[in-house]
């Protein structure tokens, strides 16, 4: 093998109970639940939250999914890439906000 992540291992993903059958079983419906329907959020929203956060988290695997299940739901390029930016940004913040923190503690040394 050329490179760790390999896009045909996605479709392997099914075997994940090979070791253990009713975690894995759980896991799918629990899965199921939240992502195979209109709730109080359509299916194409839930798609486009799950590609962001494929995005943020770095998940090769996820980001093909999801890349697929926003466009088969109804989102188009344009909205699908809006999503990672709102991803992106989101890490952005959540990095900075951390910097009171850093700014708390140099009150403290500098003082």
């Amino acid at each position: 093998m050329s490179h760790y992540f390999d896009s045909d291992d996605l479709a392997r993903f099914g075997s994940i109970g090979q070791h253990g059958a009713k975690l894995a079983e759980d896991f799918f419906q629990y899965y199921g639940a939240v992502t195979g329907s209109d709730g109080a959020l359509t299916k194409r929203e839930k798609a486009l939250i799950a590609l962001a956060v494929a995005h943020a988290e770095k998940c090769a695997y996820c980001i093909d999914a999801y890349t697929t299940a926003c466009l088969e739901s109804g989102s188009n390029p344009e909205q699908m890439m809006e999503a990672v930016h709102v991803a992106a940004v989101m890490k952005a913040g959540i990095t900075l906000v951390h910097s009171v923190q850093m700014h708390k503690h140099l009150d403290k040394l500098v003082s």
